[in-house]
């Protein structure tokens, strides 16, 4: 009884953390969603009111009607599409190739491709902006594009694990059948991964929609800013100060999609990740 007792203790211990956990995340998501309805010298009020009375919409209206974040919201769409769509398919491609195919000096290549992830992005800035420079890329949106579509050496490590994982005899057996390659992974191994895919859409998607320091440095142009920027510009959008509700509304609008991504994908999140890591 006594150990029945202690149990449920440490249950209870346990839960309260994880709701602490879960607090320190969903209450500044409260907090923005409040302040997004809020008039600019309600912000500051003590004790804040979480509930605006009245809410006021107004924020929203301004946010797209005298702000540029329709034309970011589109370019930051461009980007993430391009580089979900040809950066899976070459991130997968080469995770299929270290996994599966038997090449000279695997381990070695795959080991020299890790060791990429070592060179913090900052080093590569000015050899990538004087490379962009001379190729005329500044002020384009390729340099957001191109690289990124080349694959992600952090998802080519994942998806390589979790390939590792599957049965060898799969390709034996497609072999023998007369398929190549190209066909087994497409029709075999690329359906078999489908929840380490979408788990990796789902942080390459976060990555790049969130990316602010690659669009601030290559792109000029205000009608070619993605949405990110476009939110920091907002903080030099009045003279005298920053409109916070303002700011908090392009920031929820900036959150709902990798929300919404996230809430319809999170079981295979979750599968992908508990099956990675018990495989080697």
């Amino acid at each position: 009884m006594k150990m029945r007792t202690d149990k449920k203790i440490i249950r209870m211990l346990v839960f309260f953390v994880l709701l602490l956990g879960g607090l320190t995340m969903v209450v500044p998501f409260l907090w923005m969603l409040s302040t997004s309805l809020k008039e600019a010298n309600l912000v500051y009020q003590i004790p804040p009111q979480w509930i605006p009375k009245p809410a006021d919409w107004k924020n929203y209206v301004e946010l797209f009607t005298k702000t540029n974040i329709l034309s970011g919201i589109g370019n930051s769409v461009i980007v993430s599409i391009c580089v979900l769509s040809f950066g899976t398919f070459s991130t997968s491609l080469s995770a299929f190739a270290f996994a599966k195919l038997d090449v000279p000096c695997k381990n070695g290549l795959f080991l020299c491709v890790l060791s990429s992830m070592m060179v913090p992005f900052v080093v590569l800035l000015v050899p990538q902006y004087i490379i962009y420079t001379k190729i005329k890329w500044i002020n384009t949106l390729l340099p957001l594009i191109v690289p990124a579509s080349l694959g992600s050496v952090s998802m080519m490590f994942f998806l390589r694990q979790y390939m590792s994982g599957l049965p060898t005899e799969l390709l034996e057996a497609a072999k023998i059948d007369g398929c190549g390659y190209f066909k087994i992974y497409c029709q075999i191994f690329l359906p078999l991964c489908k929840p380490a895919l979408i788990s990796n859409i789902i942080m390459v998607f976060m990555g790049t929609w969130n990316d602010y320091l690659g669009p601030m440095i290559f792109v000029n142009d205000s009608e070619k800013y993605t949405l990110q920027v476009v939110i920091k510009m907002l903080n030099s959008y009045h003279e005298t100060q920053t409109d916070i509700p303002l700011v908090m509304a392009a920031s929820l609008i900036a959150i709902l999609p990798i929300l919404i991504l996230f809430i319809f994908c999170q079981k295979y999140f979750v599968d992908s990740m508990a099956i990675t890591g018990l495989k080697g």
